[in-house]
């Protein structure tokens, strides 16, 4: 049976910017295609950009944006992963996979040691076959107007460098979340 998917590898390119219109073409124009409208929080936009064009579609996306944090009493910075999206059509297909990673690549030349991300909990599996690791603790993130809030997504962390350990502390985020 023939098969109508492209013969050619999925690659990866870095973007130069990330529109709203992109988010749109990857997963069409609902209010709240993350799912993460119920956390009632106000969100960072990423700075680097990595994408999958398929057929001049863009179909994957992954942003990065570096971030200050406290660990502790230790003040660091952490690669903030967020934005991951695949186009419904092409999931399952090893595409956040091959977008995660490249922008994981990219973050390693970054300085910080760990990489960050939020994720709402059916795609903790996903992350954790990624290589990501669940936090069991409560982390604050800020929000406008100086208030702290309590991050009601899972957080999820994973070394960039093979000598980075992450330490069982309190972890603030001194920003808002990515």
């Amino acid at each position: 049976m023939p098969d109508d998917r492209s013969s050619a590898a999925p690659t990866v390119v870095r973007l130069s910017q990330y529109t709203k219109a992109d988010q749109e073409e990857i997963l069409g124009n609902g209010d709240d295609p993350f799912g993460a409208a119920p956390t009632g929080l106000t969100w960072l936009p990423k700075e680097e950009h990595f994408g999958i064009r398929h057929e001049d579609r863009l179909v994957a996306h992954t942003g990065l944006l570096r971030l200050p944090v406290a660990i502790g009493d230790t003040k660091t910075e952490v690669v903030g992963v967020g934005g991951v999206a695949v186009a419904p059509s092409m999931q399952g297909q090893g595409l956040a996979r091959l977008v995660v990673t490249a922008a994981l690549e990219h973050a390693r030349t970054m300085g910080p040691q760990h990489a960050l991300l939020f994720c709402r909990p059916p795609l903790v599996s996903l992350y954790q076959r990624l290589g990501w690791h669940p936090l069991d603790r409560d982390v604050l993130v800020e929000q406008p107007e100086g208030r702290l809030a309590i991050m009601p997504l899972r957080t999820m962390v994973t070394p960039l460098h093979d000598n980075a350990r992450w330490p069982s502390e309190p972890v603030r985020l001194f920003s808002l979340p990515m």
